[in-house]
């Protein structure tokens, strides 16, 4: 690791070579069918990390709310709210729409009513259609409602209907690559039928499908125009496990310095803790797992350490079960470093990253 870091206190540490790779293999992938690259934001939250996007060729960018997307504004003039739109920051939504192209998210009869009538500039508009997560959006079979919202969308001249979006959050689920694509398969199927019922309604209509696991391992992108997935930038242990991606591949670190040791339990004490980390975890040969460890090197980090994790998480606190054999190499005032279960968490609660050159970058505050 970069002798200059000067680590003092837990920092989430940024491989923005192997971020950079990430960023390339997705879009050359969207290139490659000839898709949209509407890169998902909320994952890294910050302004300096989105230019490095801009020389893969993103000029569109979608984010998880209002304040993320008035905080891109300043670089980005096509923003995608990837979330159901809350009504009541209409003045926000206002004030963004009548400075770069907005793009709203409706999924019922209320918003898509009130946007009708508190509007004062245009903004374009995706219903959300559920495709099987179960979190949000209409029930594709559920047609009354779609054509309710395109009636109010057809009739506000501030409104236009942009195209259908989902997200294939149940692919998280999976445990296998193969449970990905056959997930995404199922939800390309949903999706693709209600598109053919209004294709020739909308000839331009756009479909925006998002979720890192699909858009990492699938070649089959039949029927959709755009793809929205963010966490790919960093990945994380949780992606991993699930298959979309190598541990090469995680472009983030926590580096949390060791205040305890304690042989009898073979454990050592970290400061770093849920308020860092998340409490986000997964489970391992049944053991519940937090975060791996990995070695450190001369130009950040390698291989995860055999037997060696976060096996749990305090406010503050972070307990590193480690080999007997391994203690004694484990020193107070070092730090271990430490792949995050679930990035997009670790980076909403941390702020900012030390790159592995020492150079600092920050967020959305």
């Amino acid at each position: 690791m970069h002798k200059n870091l000067n680590i003092t206190k837990p920092t989430l540490i940024i491989d923005k070579e192997k971020c950079m790779m990430n960023i390339q293999r997705m879009a050359s992938k969207a290139k490659r069918h000839q898709l949209q690259f509407r890169p998902h934001f909320k994952t890294h939250q910050s302004l300096e990390i989105g230019l490095w996007f801009k020389n893969y060729g993103v000029n569109k960018i979608a984010v998880s709310s209002l304040t993320m997307a008035d905080y891109f504004s300043k670089e980005w003039n096509d923003i995608t709210v990837a979330f159901p739109t809350n009504i009541l920051e209409i003045k926000t939504i206002n004030s963004l729409a009548s400075k770069i192209t907005l793009n709203l998210t409706v999924e019922n009869s209320k918003s898509i009513l009130y946007l009708k009538n508190h509007l004062t500039h245009k903004v374009n508009i995706f219903i959300q259609i559920d495709v099987g997560y179960g979190r949000t959006g209409i029930d594709p079979s559920h047609i009354d409602d779609i054509n309710f919202l395109l009636e109010v969308i057809e009739n506000c001249p501030l409104m236009e209907f942009e195209g259908f979006l989902s997200h294939s959050g149940h692919t998280y689920k999976c445990d296998s690559v193969e449970c990905i694509k056959d997930t995404h398969n199922r939800s390309l199927k949903v999706i693709n039928q209600l598109k053919n019922n209004y294709l020739s309604r909308y000839p331009n209509i756009v479909i925006s499908l998002g979720d890192t696991p699909s858009c990492s391992v699938s070649e089959d992108f039949s029927g959709i125009d755009e793809i929205r997935p963010g966490n790919f930038v960093f990945y994380d242990v949780m992606q991993y496990q699930i298959g979309s991606n190598t541990i090469e591949d995680i472009a983030v670190a926590m580096a949390c310095p060791i205040v305890a040791k304690h042989k009898n339990r073979s454990e050592l004490v970290i400061y770093g803790g849920g308020i860092h980390f998340s409490k986000d975890r997964l489970i391992e040969n049944d053991i519940t797992i937090y975060g791996k460890v990995v070695e450190k090197t001369k130009n950040g980090w390698g291989k995860v350490l055999a037997n060696t994790y976060v096996k749990n998480l305090s406010q503050e606190h972070g307990i590193i079960k480690v080999p007997f054999q391994d203690f004694d190499s484990y020193t107070i005032g070092d730090y271990v470093l430490v792949l995050p279960v679930h990035s997009c968490m670790t980076v909403d609660l941390m702020k900012n990253y030390l790159t592995t050159e020492g150079q600092q970058i920050s967020t959305l505050i």
